[in-house]
């Protein structure tokens, strides 16, 4: 089978996560990455833990069938060396706070001029342009200014970050996207662009149903921990041996859960419609725990499947890793060390296309300037 990227090639210097979550998502699709690292000590999460045989996990699942190669951009060598790779490079990647690049010469307006098909991504914690473009930032202080965390955690508690990286994570997404969109539009111009992502916007984008209820309200919504604030009944439900959820996001569906639980409340006024549901949200929630209290979780999980209602458990990562759908779908997979056996395993690739290969193992992550020589011999070949 052919990825869909075959034959692209991507010159990555992005650390850490949000960058090298992008370029991890396109070489899934079968990007060449090749990741440009600090000489000496290279990306900073080769030194995060979890650690095995003193090489990090959080690295290796982040980076796994990238080409490495270490660059010193002050070094008139190392720099001949990376403008030989740009002049071949489809796409960089960098995440340098705005203005790195132009210092050392490799900004947007330098390359586009000198590599006019060359496309340029960049991901920061503000952007290249606005007051704060300047600032530094991290995934929590995105998730904080960017209103998730004001919404994130039990009403009347301190607000709580997200527990996944999604500051990180949902600006790589959205860079993936913007690089893929950059490429289809040099197809039909020739010319490539610039696609500038800030991890504050991403946290914006996500706010679909806040920033609804702020417009239209007036007033600011507050965490309501697992309760969907537009949707009832959808949140988690107490049953004789601890929590479950129930999502039941119409009145077809609430329906159906009332003659499931055999609850004769479908026809009620408070109850009839969503927006008496969440009206009355509190009331509802002690009705259907009256009942879901009798017996444990998995009665009611099978019970209410049966009747086409969704519903669910909450597991943690180790049942996750587990759970036979995820299997299934082949999203647990096993990333090989130097040696070809499996030594980290790491979600797989949700991006299930008809004719991209899906494998159940991914190629290790490269040692610190593991591919210079072969890298050095391939721009002498081409």
């Amino acid at each position: 089978m052919n990825a869909p990227l075959d034959g692209l090639i991507i010159l990555d210097l992005t650390h850490v996560l949000a960058g090298p979550y992008a370029s991890m998502t396109l070489a899934d699709l079968g990007a060449r990455v090749i990741k440009v690292e600090r000489p000496g000590s290279g990306d900073d999460t080769r030194a995060f833990p979890p650690f095995k045989d003193s090489e990090s996990a959080y690295f290796a699942t982040i980076n796994h069938g990238k080409e490495s190669i270490a660059l010193d951009l002050k070094n008139v060598d190392d720099r001949l060396v990376f403008e030989e790779l740009l002049s071949r490079s489809d796409v960089i990647l960098e995440n340098y706070r705005p203005g790195v690049m132009e210092r050392l010469g490799y900004g947007w307006e330098d390359l586009h001029t000198k590599f006019p098909k060359l496309i340029y991504g960049a991901v920061s914690g503000f952007g290249h342009s606005g007051p704060d473009s300047q600032r530094p930032a991290y995934d929590m202080v995105v998730q904080a200014r960017g209103g998730v965390m004001s919404i994130t955690g039990e009403r009347d508690r301190e607000p709580v970050r997200v527990g996944a990286s999604i500051g990180d994570i949902a600006a790589g997404m959205f860079l993936a996207q913007g690089i893929l969109a950059a490429l289809l539009h040099r197809q039909q111009t020739g010319v490539g662009q610039k696609v500038d992502i800030a991890m504050l916007d991403c946290q914006l984008a996500m706010l679909e149903h806040a920033i609804a209820l702020t417009t239209i309200s007036g007033e600011a919504p507050r965490p309501s921990g697992a309760r969907h604030p537009s949707i009832t009944p959808f949140e988690t439900f107490h049953a004789s041996d601890g929590l479950f959820v129930i999502a039941a996001g119409n009145d077809v569906l609430f329906a159906r859960l009332c003659e499931a639980l055999r609850l004769p409340i479908a026809g009620d006024e408070r109850f009839a419609t969503n927006p008496a549901r969440c009206e009355n949200a509190r009331l509802l929630k002690r009705l259907i725990e009256a009942v879901t209290l009798e017996k444990g979780k998995q009665h009611w999980i099978d019970l209410l499947t049966e009747a086409g209602i969704p519903t669910g458990p909450i597991q943690n990562v180790a049942e996750v890793l587990k759970d036979p759908q995820i299997r299934a779908r082949n999203m647990v997979v096993d990333v090989l060390d130097q040696a070809g056996k499996p030594a980290y395993v790491a979600a797989g690739n949700p991006i299930k296309m008809s004719a991209l290969a899906d494998p159940s193992t991914r190629p290790p992550a490269p040692k610190l300037d593991e591919h210079r020589q072969e890298i050095l011999d391939w721009l002498e070949s081409s």
